[in-house]
């Protein structure tokens, strides 16, 4: 079983030059970078579930095709799950995985952070 690595550790990795390409934390920043990404995180994470729509009202200043692309992207990398509704009328609803659902202590901590420092 792989130890958890503690801040110290981590710190000392990085001062050392030890931390490559592959490491966790640039990988996690990797993927929620970009303007939409963690604001859609957030909105599922308040409500749930949401049809695009609700998600296009809560993230007012979106384009419809940046929201569908960046939907798809979550989608893509496991953070969002898209169920489609073949009744009349065929409706979508996106919420977060069990992946995405474990992002919330990592807002918590920014929360905090947050609260702490700005």
């Amino acid at each position: 079983m792989k130890k958890e690595l503690t801040a110290e550790e981590y710190l000392q990795r990085v001062l050392t030059g030890k931390v490559s390409d592959s490491c966790p934390v640039r990988r996690t920043l990797e993927l929620l970078s970009g303007k939409w990404r963690t604001h859609i995180i957030y909105e599922l994470c308040k409500h749930g579930t949401c049809r695009f729509g609700e998600l296009k009202k809560a993230v007012p200043r979106i384009t419809n095709t940046m929201l569908s692309t960046t939907l798809r992207d979550l989608e893509e990398v496991g953070i969002v799950h898209r169920e489609q509704f073949n009744e009349i009328p065929p409706h979508v609803e996106y919420s977060l995985t069990e992946k995405g659902k474990a992002l919330l202590p990592v807002f918590t901590e920014l929360a905090r952070w947050g609260e702490k420092y700005i």
